[in-house]
């Protein structure tokens, strides 16, 4: 964790900062990348108070209003990346797809619209860990625990249900639909424009990284929950759960570093953008050295 924090603190905001200092506007896609590095970095920079709780065997070092926020900067995570990742796709789905029915919907203004209802909807998603994680402490083990403390069971299963819904099987249904209608076109299409092209590539690429990082993830989630929930019971299939959900949370958070390298590798575009910027920073040093010197 601490890796994936210095590494993505790194990288994310080297993104932001390309995206933010450029002179060109952002295009609609870029509006939705940036955010997404906006979103990463807010998981990354909750992540050592977490590294800190697992070294230390699970005893909550902090406060519970630490404990609050950092379970909230990882819940926001989840939900802003993948509703990011959705209105990535719809856009790439209207851009080549139907690119003239709906071309007055993909505007910069539109696209800054979306991304604010996805971090108020992210927000309003993770009231239940504002109301439900506490700090308790466990004599008989001599352990101050920060966990999800639920009214009821029912509770429990319906809040994860509602979760699993929401941050899994209706954008992933959403990802999934235009993905395929994009790949369909790219291949009927011969002549479609370079800059769209290029913009999809990164996209599709981004997706991709998405589902291999947090797919198992949620797998699990959901196989953990019919056990819960009563459908099988076995102690050593429940350990055996248990031990994938701890390994793949850490493929799941490895996606905010993944991310910011495919800009790089995949983005001709954002390359452009990175050797544009530098070349304004030379322009601007020369002229702050001419004028000095003068």
């Amino acid at each position: 964790m601490l890796l994936i924090t210095v590494f993505g603190s790194v990288f994310n905001l080297f993104v932001l900062m390309v995206f933010c200092f450029n002179k060109k506007a952002c295009t609609v896609p870029e509006i939705y990348l940036s955010n997404l590095a906006a979103a990463d970095l807010v998981l990354v920079s909750s992540l050592p108070f977490w590294a800190v709780n697992v070294s230390n065997h699970y005893n909550w070092p902090f406060s519970a209003t630490l404990c609050r926020l950092v379970s909230v900067s990882i819940g926001m995570n989840t939900y802003c990346s993948i509703y990011l990742l959705a209105l990535i796709s719809i856009d790439r789905f209207f851009a080549l797809v139907h690119p003239l029915s709906h071309i007055r919907m993909r505007r910069p203004k539109y696209a800054k619209l979306g991304c604010l209802l996805v971090w108020v909807f992210s927000l309003l998603m993770n009231i239940p860990i504002l109301m439900y994680r506490k700090v308790k402490y466990y004599p008989n083990i001599n352990t101050t625990t920060c966990f999800l403390d639920y009214p009821n069971f029912f509770v429990y299963i319906v809040y994860e249900g509602i979760l699993t819904m929401f941050i899994f099987i209706i954008p992933i249904s959403i990802i999934s639909f235009c993905s395929l209608k994009i790949i369909k076109t790219l291949k009927k299409r011969k002549n479609t424009l370079k800059k769209e092209m290029k913009a999809t590539t990164l996209v599709l690429a981004v997706l991709l990284a998405f589902l291999v990082c947090w797919m198992p993830f949620h797998l699990v989630r959901i196989v953990q929950l019919l056990g819960e929930a009563g459908v099988f019971r076995q102690c050593k299939f429940e350990i055996m759960i248990d031990i994938c959900r701890q390994v793949f949370i850490y493929l799941a958070f490895f996606n905010s570093v993944l991310n910011p390298v495919l800009y790089v590798i995949v983005g001709k575009n954002f390359r452009n953008k990175v050797k544009e910027l530098f070349n304004q920073w030379s322009l601007r040093e020369h002229t702050n050295t001419t004028s000095t010197s003068s």
